[in-house]
């Protein structure tokens, strides 16, 4: 909004006082125009949103990700009175659909389903990477935590992660595990099991998670860590076989499975969050209505029955609060990183 500054024609007795009055009138044209925007932009989020409504998911189909952000969508359109239409853009281990909503117009219109793999881990993994998980984006809210699960192809002679590290010792160079990309969450968890272990596993990328599974599946690669959403229906047909689950504690969608700690391998904890972002800039009001629609969506039980049964705890909270997640896993991850030795050029 601009104020167009106009000649000032006030008739004084002397110059100095005419000089004064268009003082005073500029002054109360810029608290007129300051008034109009205190104004408008609370009104911007009660007119939000007036169109469909674009929500980017940078990974393939089938996913953690792109399952969370299709039950999320879906009930976000209702409340909003608006499409909200999944896009997914996979490539770079997430980097090429982060990369488009970070220059996209901050109006609410392009939403980011937006993981701990790329909103922290990218952050140092790679060496140049075309936006700031901090400075380029507006975490909006949480939707929820994930634990990855070790799945492994049925006809491999291991039961459990004990059982696993052993095979792996006796045949250094043979296990080959799948993951969804150089450098995803998947990847960094294999990373962390084999700096843990000292077994010498060969690391197979696929384009996402759902076609890391489905090489586990066919036998192509004996083992993977995804998240439960992506395995579940897999492990329950008794297609894949789960070693555990590497939280603090037991999946409520996998109860028989037990923690990586329980099985053998103490501290191996590795839990993954998703939330929505919009680009830096983005309204405030807009930022606020988005996130309390998703906390209302959250508080659903229908939603809440749908996440348990994919392993997925539901988070909420404010925007503050989300930001401080995305701060604190992004040091976290790059000290794993750092240790890792992994470094993308």
């Amino acid at each position: 909004m601009g104020i167009t500054q106009e000649p000032c024609r006030i008739i004084a007795a002397t110059r100095y006082e005419e000089e004064i009055m268009c003082s005073i009138s500029a002054i109360r044209r810029v608290a007129f125009a300051l008034a109009l925007v205190v104004i408008m932009v609370p009104a911007m989020g009660q007119n939000y949103p007036i169109r469909p409504i674009r929500f980017l998911v940078p990974q393939a189909a089938g996913g953690s990700t792109d399952t969370l952000s299709r039950l999320v969508g879906q009930k976000l359109g209702d409340g909003l009175g608006q499409q909200v239409v999944i896009d997914n853009r996979p490539g770079a281990n997430g980097i090429i659909g982060t990369e488009m909503v970070s220059k996209a117009p901050p109006d609410g219109y392009t939403l980011l389903a937006g993981g701990t793999g790329t909103m922290a881990i990218n952050a140092s993994l790679y060496a140049k990477i075309p936006y700031d998980s901090v400075k380029h984006f507006a975490p909006v809210a949480n939707i929820a935590y994930s634990t990855s699960v070790l799945i492994v192809h049925p006809s491999l002679p291991a039961k459990t992660i004990r059982d696993l590290i052993a095979l792996a010792k006796s045949k250094p160079g043979d296990v080959r595990y799948a993951s969804a990309g150089s450098g995803s969450s998947p990847h960094l968890s294999a990373e962390m099991f084999r700096h843990m272990t000292g077994v010498d596993i060969v690391h197979v990328p696929y384009k996402g998670s759902t076609p890391g599974v489905t090489a586990t599946i066919t036998g192509e690669t004996a083992m993977m860590f995804t998240g439960v959403a992506s395995a579940i229906a897999h492990i329950k047909a008794g297609r894949l076989r789960a070693l555990s689950v590497n939280g603090a504690k037991r999946s409520p969608a996998l109860p028989e499975v037990p923690t990586a700690t329980a099985s053998g391998l103490p501290g191996f904890e590795v839990d993954f969050w998703i939330g929505i972002f919009v680009p830096a800039g983005t309204p405030r009001p807009v930022i606020t209505r988005l996130n309390g629609e998703v906390n209302r969506i959250l508080n659903v039980p229908e939603i809440k029955e749908r996440f348990l049964v994919i392993g997925a705890d539901p988070a909420g909270g404010t925007p503050e609060q989300f930001a401080a997640i995305v701060r604190k896993d992004i040091e976290r991850w790059a000290r794993t990183v750092k240790a890792s030795g992994m470094r993308v050029e």
